[in-house]
């Protein structure tokens, strides 16, 4: 199953998340199989972007979004 979620990129105590799409089974730094977007906590006002017409093409075709990126997306 393919899932829309968050992978770590940034150095350390400084986090910065790509949105990325990924087979379930894979590590959460494995390969992945598309970036959709960005999430970045670590700004005041915690900058974030997403492609939302590649994220519904894919929620479409059948991947789920973790619980994280659906609080961040708001979808």
């Amino acid at each position: 199953m393919t899932v829309v979620r968050l992978t770590r990129m940034g150095r350390k105590k400084k986090p910065f998340y790509r949105i990325v799409v990924t087979d379930s089974r894979k590590r959460r730094d494995g390969g992945w199989i598309e970036e959709i977007g960005y999430y970045n906590p670590m700004n005041e006002e915690k900058t974030m972007k997403v492609d939302a017409e590649r994220l519904d093409y894919w929620l479409s075709v059948g991947a789920k979004m973790s619980d994280r990126v659906k609080k961040i997306t708001g979808k």
